[in-house]
């Protein structure tokens, strides 16, 4: 089916996406640093091995690749920081994805939709758009947010694929493997960064890891090899957040549930291949982590990852409010409004949000061990659109009197180097020349995803989300 869409893009200050550009930038370089850290790892893992399987899973694998030291793969960390605009302290962190960010490709797609709507139906475009005019100006020029998502993507996968196939300098094409989930049915995006990464000499490869199981084999110098293929130089991972993604009942040894297609990964990753995401950045970026990240203070930041003081306290202003759970919290928690929290498992995707008076009956039925594998994060109200927007979902048209919107922004860095700073030449006028962090680089485009505002779940693909972009506003 035609994936849902907004028919006008979302204002915003030329101020506030150049900082969440800059900051997202930032952001990639301090996941990184923590991807790195086996201590802050160990403390940000053990505890809650107990209450979540999988991420026990995924620590129990790191700590036999830490004792092969076998980790040769080159890390390249692709990531969407997902923010939503708040009415009262303003952008905040939802969360990090570095493991299957997706949708980046339809992000630019979304944009040239609103720009062809724009140019060619203005009066369309100005009846249903939130910046105010009048009857006199509707030709007035506006300032469509570029995003070349697709374009700057695929270009900090190719760099680092070619980096990759000139240590070798073997024969054949430099190789992409995508790892997807059997059967996916949200396939387009994916299509549209192999097509880009065609056009660059890159031939593209997809396969699901039961496919990789027992297809993978080790070439000289640590060369990954994949049957019927040869050499494989970059491994990106659109599957493996889940159990789900790893279970295969014929392959799983007694009691070892999900063993064989973990191996498939920690092998790949005992090779020299560029690979997003590797199971460091997974733990990194998860709801943990971000967890304890939002409780350090500017000072501790720049001592434990190597962050200048202006990037410390860009941070500190994004990270909002992230509290651990425990006896207390939940004693605490009790006694407040829950409509102003957000309880969160380490769940990847739609579907791990829990809200209301849900909270408490969930947090009444978790065990001690569980605690540290759960958060609350204070809860995030964008202030609407101030008017009526059309969706078009299935091919019809309907009009949504409350729209709000998360604004994610890409990033990527290969070996924590930005891998693409694309800002084009026109965004450099504008520039605050007091913003420090403007510089951290690895920007790569956007997604914005907005639903009704009482939509408890914004994913395009299983939730009331619809896909968006971006027009500047006045700031």
């Amino acid at each position: 089916m035609h994936i849902p869409f907004t028919l006008t893009p979302l204002p915003i200050t030329r101020h506030r996406f150049q900082s969440l550009q800059s900051k997202a930038g930032v952001l990639g370089k301090l996941i990184h640093k923590a991807s790195q850290d086996d201590a802050f790892l160990k403390q940000a893992m053990e505890p809650i091995t107990e209450g979540d399987p999988f991420f026990k899973h995924l620590w129990e694998s790191h700590l036999k690749l830490q004792t092969q030291d076998t980790e040769r793969r080159l890390p390249l960390l692709i990531m969407r920081s997902d923010f939503m605009d708040d009415a009262t302290v303003g952008p905040k962190l939802i969360e990090f994805n570095a493991i299957a960010a997706g949708m980046g490709p339809f992000g630019q797609r979304i944009h040239e939709l609103h720009k062809y709507v724009y140019t060619q139906h203005p009066t369309t475009y100005h009846q249903f758009s939130a910046l105010p005019h009048t009857d006199t100006d509707t030709d007035t020029k506006l300032e469509l947010v570029q995003n070349k998502a697709i374009d700057s993507l695929a270009e900090g996968i190719a760099q680092t694929t070619l980096q990759i196939k000139n240590e070798f300098n073997d024969d054949g094409p430099p190789r992409f493997l995508m790892v997807v989930q059997p059967d996916e049915d949200n396939v387009y995006d994916q299509h549209l960064l192999e097509y880009a990464l065609q056009e660059r000499g890159i031939q593209t490869v997809r396969r699901s890891f039961r496919e990789l199981h027992d297809t993978l084999s080790s070439g000289e110098s640590g060369r990954l090899m994949l049957e019927g293929v040869g050499s494989i130089d970059t491994v990106y991972l659109r599957s493996g957040y889940s159990h789900c993604d790893f279970y295969l009942g014929d392959l799983d040894q007694k009691d070892q549930c999900c063993h064989s297609l973990l191996q498939t990964r920690i092998f790949m990753e005992k090779h020299r291949v560029a690979m997003n995401a590797t199971i460091r950045q997974q733990m990194a970026s998860s709801k943990r982590v971000q967890t304890l990240l939002s409780a350090m203070n500017a000072q501790e930041l720049c001592n434990k990852f190597e962050l200048t003081h202006e990037e410390a306290r860009a941070v500190k202003e994004l990270l909002g409010t992230n509290l651990p759970i425990t006896g207390d919290t939940i004693h605490w928690l009790e006694k407040e409004n829950v409509d102003n929290w957000v309880l969160k498992n380490q769940g990847e995707g739609g579907g791990h949000a829990i809200f209301g008076q849900d909270i408490i009956h969930k947090l009444q039925e978790l065990s001690p061990d569980d605690y540290a594998a759960w958060s609350i994060m204070q809860r995030l109200r964008p202030t609407p659109r101030s008017v009526p927007t059309v969706l078009v979902r299935k091919g019809e048209p309907q009009l949504c009197p409350d729209l709000i919107s998360e604004i994610g922004v890409f990033t990527v860095h290969a070996d924590g180097v930005p891998a693409t700073n694309l800002v084009d030449e026109h965004e450099h006028e504008h520039e605050d020349n007091n913003d420090n962090t403007h510089n951290a680089g690895g920007y790569a485009g956007y997604l914005i995803r907005s639903k009704p505002a009482l939509a408890p779940e914004g994913g395009v693909h299983s939730g009331m989300g619809v896909l968006d972009s971006l027009v500047y506003a006045s700031n």
